[in-house]
């Protein structure tokens, strides 16, 4: 029996489903619920999928706070690219939730360090954070904490990989001479979270998830500290989970 709590879901339109789902059954058990959420290619739909529940079967969402992992540095929060925009677009929007129950670290700040001090207080304010959707990035990055980061570290403003800040240059003609980040929860703070739900689908994620859950907790790889959380479900489609039948040590 895995030491872990593992979900796999046969194809990807059960995994968005089962992801969903943990989203909604979340803010029904608890409507004032602290939920954290992630961007990118695996989120997207799962999003969607609740405010398509939302409207289908309403449950009550005007007192849950949903707030993002991370955010882009250095563009204009209506960038398409950034969380809070994507956020916007996905869920929150649809849901009708308000400017006072969705919170997002800054894209510009002249002092980030207190912007995240702010950030991270108010979530301690509303109760903690109940929930947290993660995405696995292909190197172990969780929000953006690279490989390398402390596992003591707390909401930071840190660089973006090379791809990344290339793509968001181009799309958003930014110059080379300004400076491009992340700013995001830190790991320390990520632990936190009373509930967890590491969310990855997709074969290019196999070989990622399999050095998370079979290999050693290291700061080289960030994910693999969630090895530690209480409460954590990793929940995979198959593709993403392929390589786990070679693990010895579930």
């Amino acid at each position: 029996m895995s030491k872990f709590r593992i979900t796999v879901l046969p194809d990807e339109r059960s995994f968005d489903e089962a992801a969903a789902r943990r989203i909604v059954d979340q803010i029904v058990a608890k409507p004032d619920s602290v939920v954290g959420l992630s961007t990118g290619r695996t989120t997207g739909n799962m999003h969607r999928r609740v405010a398509e529940i939302w409207r289908s079967e309403p449950f009550y969402v005007r007192r849950a706070t949903f707030f993002g992992l991370d955010e882009v540095v250095g563009v204009d929060r209506n960038y398409a690219g950034a969380c809070y925009t994507m956020l916007r677009t996905e869920i929150t929007d649809a849901l009708g939730v308000d400017d006072d129950h969705f919170l997002m670290l800054p894209t510009e700040s002249d002092d980030f360090s207190a912007a995240c001090r702010r950030f991270t207080d108010e979530l301690a304010h509303r109760g903690g954070i109940d929930l947290l959707m993660l995405g696995l990035g292909e190197n172990g990055h969780l929000g953006f904490n690279q490989p390398g980061t402390p596992f003591t570290s707390r909401a930071w403003v840190t660089q973006m990989n090379a791809e990344l800040e290339e793509r968001i240059r181009r799309e958003t003609g930014t110059p080379t001479e300004k400076w491009l980040g992340g700013v995001t929860l830190g790991l320390a703070d990520i632990m936190e979270a009373r509930r967890i739900v590491l969310v990855a689908k997709g074969r290019n994620k196999a070989t990622v998830v399999h050095q998370m859950l079979c290999g050693p907790v290291t700061p080289q790889l960030p994910a693999s500290i969630l090895q530690h959380h209480p409460c954590c479900e990793f929940l995979l489609d198959a593709d993403a989970a392929e390589l786990l039948a070679e693990c010895t040590t579930l």
